[in-house]
């Protein structure tokens, strides 16, 4: 057989060059580019002729080829966030005789967005697989286990896949009972880091003169503990301003040092108006606001109410040892009319309190807390002659009833009425 390596010449190993990845680079034991294709120049926007010799974290914003030598292990399918986007990008040391003499580094994707979805799919199905045969849960909640389909909570669900794999620092705001913790954790779950620690601090429960101590102290701080993995700083508007510049500064410095924590923000509080009255500083709102997640209010996201309630009830059967629990539709419109200011946890904790109330399975108006009964948002006229009364009621009834079950099939069986019936409605008012 012929020695085939011998036959390459120079200008058929440049074409392997330029064409066996899309974008590569290598650099000497100094850091500074020996080679570097064209199409990488081209996307840098810059002339290979220039970009040869100079050091590469010159030419390559954000780049760790020089760390990789420094720590002499390869870097493999890792993140790389460069002119505005995260790509994948593979960084080897090259070694001589032991000797490291240099490195090399190619982008292997250079759009993250498939790689994300396809990412957090497989993740979310092995995480499954594992627990089908160890016969365990994990307590931390998967993104596919948060209820709804409503466009808010399909917008939320959908960035998620998309940042999870990052170590960009994330925002989630939203009413208090909204569900932020569990959308904090299906972050971490998604991520690279989720066999690492998952630790959480609530800002507004921990004295403020305890706050840099839990956050900071070398031996016990939640920063250094939560090392390689993610920490939750819940309600980080109640943080003091002192605290918040210690902050800002961890944050700058994570950048550069070993710590390599990933953190993520959560408030019940509007920080872009915090900012305007002095009580969240402004140059740590834009360090960390770069992905920001808004939960929307349960009164909101009307769509989910049935899949909401249904998922609720069967989880309450469960705990409580009961079966064939059902919401009578004379309730449930109550429970629509509702505006529900404690959100999916008040919701919750309300039908376990009506399942309390209730001795049959079926739970009726009379199990309804009081609160939630008198606030409902249900018509009372005052004047008018009594069929107009009754015709501004019920399309108050029917609209309710449609915002909370888009399916009409569902909505006349809330309503206790036929379909047909109610497509007669409907048509009377013009719905």
């Amino acid at each position: 057989m012929k020695d085939w390596i011998g036959l390459l010449s120079t200008e058929v190993l440049d074409q392997i060059l330029e064409n066996a990845f899309q974008w590569f680079v290598v650099v000497d034991r100094e850091a500074k580019i020996l080679y570097i294709n064209e199409e990488y120049c081209h996307f840098l926007e810059v002339k290979r002729k220039d970009a040869i010799g100079q050091h590469v974290a010159d030419v390559i914003e954000n780049t760790e080829m020089h760390k990789v030598m420094e720590k002499g292990e390869a870097d493999i399918a890792a993140p790389h966030y460069i002119k505005g986007t995260y790509m994948l990008a593979n960084r080897v040391p090259l070694v001589v005789e032991g000797e490291i003499v240099g490195a090399f580094g190619s982008v292997i994707f250079r759009d993250m967005t498939d790689w994300k979805r396809l990412s957090a799919h497989v993740k979310t199905t092995m995480e499954r697989i594992d627990q089908r045969f160890s016969g365990t849960a994990d307590h931390l909640t998967d993104l596919e286990d948060i209820i709804g389909e409503s466009p808010g909570i399909r917008k939320v669900k959908e960035a998620i896949r998309m940042i999870a794999p990052t170590k960009l620092p994330v925002v989630i705001e939203g009413e208090t009972g909204t569900g932020k913790e569990m959308f904090a954790e299906s972050i971490h779950k998604l991520s690279d880091r989720s066999d690492k620690p998952l630790l959480k601090l609530n800002c507004a429960v921990i004295p403020q003169e305890l706050a840099e101590k839990e956050l900071f102290d070398p031996q016990e701080g939640k920063v250094y503990q939560a090392a390689s993995g993610t920490l939750v700083l819940e309600e980080v508007h109640a943080l003091a301003i002192p605290v918040q510049a210690k902050l800002l500064r961890f944050l700058t410095e994570n950048e550069q040092s070993t710590t390599d924590v990933r953190l993520l923000f959560s408030s019940n509080r509007n920080l872009a108006e915090l900012v305007s009255t002095g009580v969240f500083r402004e140059d740590l709102y834009y360090r960390i606001q770069s992905v920001y997640l808004k939960i929307p209010p349960l009164r909101e996201r009307m769509e989910d109410f049935s899949l909401l309630t249904r998922y609720f009830i069967h989880r309450i059967e469960q705990q409580e040892g009961r079966r064939g629990l059902k919401v009578d539709p004379k309730t449930l419109r109550h429970l629509v009319e509702y505006q529900w200011p404690g959100n999916v946890r008040e919701l919750y904790n309300t039908l376990r309190a009506m399942v309390y109330m209730t001795e049959g399975n079926r739970l009726t108006t009379a199990s309804i807390p009081m609160h939630v009964f008198q606030s409902s948002k249900t018509y009372h006229a005052t004047s008018g002659k009594l069929e107009d009364i009754l015709a501004q009621t019920e399309v108050q009834v029917l609209e309710n009833a449609l915002a909370a079950f888009p399916d009409k099939t569902e909505a006349a069986k809330a309503l206790g009425i036929s379909r047909s019936t109610l497509y007669e409605k409907l048509k009377k008012y013009n719905l």
